[in-house]
């Protein structure tokens, strides 16, 4: 399936920083960020936007960064995080994004890796990014600037970096903006790194702005508004983040940055129009919903709301697929109904104003995408990788089909393989992984194999209408002693529609059966006692009887959708509070099998006893 390109391509001497500049020349005043200041927002418009990043871009410049030096970003989603990113592309620079919550030791693999000669830290990573610099030799030779990534205060600010640059040229500027063409790098993303070192991907200007110029008109809903604001949650390391920040600052999008625990403060106050989100948000809201309806008493309300709600939502999908006319008038009514009793609560969690999400990073559950649906917060499943630049594929509000993950975007082409892989080509497809771009190895693995194709590690079906559905990952099929191949992610996907899991991990390779590992939902272990009057810990929960007959009859509904030989016959309950700081959470908010998989060894070999 192939997606024609929806914009004419750019000379290849443009760069991403054109971008920013035909956004402050079409319309200067218009707000592309949002800075929270205390309980209001202070906008930041095109113009001033270019204006901050021509200055720190001049104080590079003046502190000798040379074309295609790498510069590196250590610090959560924010206005200077941007700025940064910015300020190193129109000095002709090539931005190495780091995640705040990277060990030393990646930390320091990254800056080897990548030759960064200089990084902007938050300034409360400051001193351990000195100490992992001073901690090693390379480093400390090669290393020239740590600058401590805020816009006041003493010391090395960006206000002292960006100081000496006063004195250069706008000419010589201009000359360092336009060495990078579209070929050129523009960012090195790393990946997690879950079975190894992480792995540098090259992202260059063309990935950025053919993404850009071709999902604005692909996705008019989303970006074409009279006044579209974005809510981003998700760290800018992350490449989805990054790609989707230079997508609407493009498109004229207002951007505000939150944290995952500030989110919903955020969304009221802010009140979005588009929201980019993971299906662990979405989960969590869905059932802070629910457990508010228990506590007030409508917990029967809330029950029959919802599964109106996804009745709804399923006969849209039917009608768009030939299968009916849509939702009928007693449907229609009920919907009503709901809609000012529970449907406009939901809406204003979200802010109010609110008309679509992108969901990324993982697979959402079907049921909770038609649920949000039928609420009226459209969720539009996305898929795409690192080495993606983020989407390849989007449902549009056009063209949705709940559990796939859309069609390819505009300038890309998706096939499967014989062996059912997700291969991928076009205008995301990334340059090549860093260290591996000279002579022979600049090769990607397996392109040459499927015809120019990146096989992405994912398997997967297109249905006749061109939606891709995901069924797993191909290093994740498990294949138990009896021979059988098992898809963990699909039985995975099952279970977690129990209030009571919030991760699950489908395990047997080389085992005699399949099994699983479960972690309880603390929360809704809370509503799920409140509605028994029961009162129980996490701990103690794990070995209850009535937990477990909870959770065994969530293994039987998976169980149901597949064989016997696949199916799911014993399960442990883990006592392990995955994050991201502790390395077993992913940014995007998904368990790291490996690492559970290690840190659980022994509950593993219990089940097996």
């Amino acid at each position: 399936m192939t997606a024609a390109l929806l914009a004419p391509a750019r000379a290849e001497s443009a760069n991403v920083t054109d971008l920013l500049l035909e956004r402050a020349a079409a319309s200067p005043e218009r707000p592309v960020f949002a800075l929270r200041d205390g309980t209001s927002w202070r906008h930041v418009t095109a113009s001033g936007f270019l204006e901050d990043v021509r200055w720190l871009a001049k104080g590079l410049v003046a502190g000798g960064l040379g074309i295609g030096d790498r510069v590196a970003i250590l610090a959560p989603s924010s206005y200077e995080w941007t700025l940064a990113d910015f300020a190193v592309w129109y000095a002709g620079g090539v931005s190495v994004p780091v995640y705040e919550t990277d060990s030393p030791a990646q930390i320091e693999w990254i800056l080897r890796d990548s030759g960064a000669r200089r990084i902007f830290a938050a300034p409360g990573l400051v001193p351990m990014v000195s100490g992992v610099i001073e901690g090693s030799a390379e480093l400390a030779e090669r290393f020239i600037q740590v600058t401590s990534l805020a816009m006041d205060g003493d010391g090395a600010t960006l206000n002292s970096l960006a100081g000496p640059g006063q004195g250069v040229s706008d000419a010589e500027l201009e000359r360092h903006r336009v060495a990078s063409g579209l070929r050129a790098p523009a960012t090195i993303v790393y990946t997690s790194g879950t079975t190894g070192r992480p792995k540098g991907c090259i992202i260059t200007h063309a990935n950025f702005v053919d993404l850009a110029d071709n999902l604005i008109p692909h996705l008019p809903v989303l970006l074409g508004s009279p006044d579209p604001r974005m809510v981003t949650f998700l760290p800018l390391a992350h490449v989805l983040a990054h790609a989707v920040q230079v997508v609407c600052l493009a498109a004229g999008v207002t951007v505000a940055y939150s944290s995952p625990t500030d989110l919903l403060s955020t969304l009221r106050s802010f009140r979005p129009t588009f929201l980019l989100g993971v299906p662990r948000i979405f989960e969590k809201v869905y059932a802070a919903a629910r457990e508010q309806a228990i506590r007030s008493g409508r917990a029967g309300v809330f029950a029959r709301a919802a599964a109106v709600a996804r009745e709804y939502s399923a006969t849209l999908d039917d009608a768009a697929a030939g299968r009916g006319d849509g939702p009928g008038r007693s449907l229609r009514l009920k919907h009503a109904v709901f809609d000012r009793l529970v449907y406009s609560r939901l809406r204003s969690v979200f802010g109010g104003a609110l008309e679509t999400t992108v969901s990324g990073g993982g697979p959402l559950n079907p049921q909770l995408a038609h649920f949000f649906r039928g609420v009226g917060v459209p969720v539009l499943e996305g898929y795409g990788l690192t080495e993606t630049t983020g989407p390849c594929t989007v449902n549009t509000a056009d063209a949705v089909r709940v559990g796939t993950v859309g069609r390819p975007v505009p300038g890309t082409s998706i096939k499967i393989a014989d062996d059912g892989e997700i291969l991928v080509r076009g205008i995301g497809v990334f340059a090549g992984y860093q260290g591996l771009t000279d002579g022979e190895d600049s090769e990607q693995p397996g392109v040459q194999a499927h015809e120019g194709y990146f096989p992405t590690g994912d398997l997967g079906r297109l249905d006749d209408d061109g939606f891709l559905t995901i069924t797993g990952r191909k290093k994740d099929v498990l294949v138990t002693a009896g021979g059988k191949n098992v898809a963990p992610e699909p039985l995975e996907e099952a279970v977690r529609e129990s209030p009571l899991v919030e991760h699950v991990i489908v395990i047997g390779e080389g085992r005699p059966f399949v099994a699983a590992l479960i972690v309880l939902d603390r929360d809704g272990l809370v509503s799920w006692c409140r509605e028994r009057g029961r009162t129980l810990e996490a701990e103690a929960a794990a070995a209850d009887p009535e937990v477990l007959h909870e959770l065994q009859a969530a293994i039987d509904a998976a169980n149901a959708r597949v064989s016997r030989a696949e199916s799911i016959r014993k399960f442990s309950v883990i006592g392990i509070e995955p994050s991201i700081e502790g390395g077993s959470l992913t940014p995007s908010l998904k368990l790291k099998r490996e690492v559970i998989l290690i840190e659980c060894r022994d509950e593993i070999e219990a089940l097996y006893k």
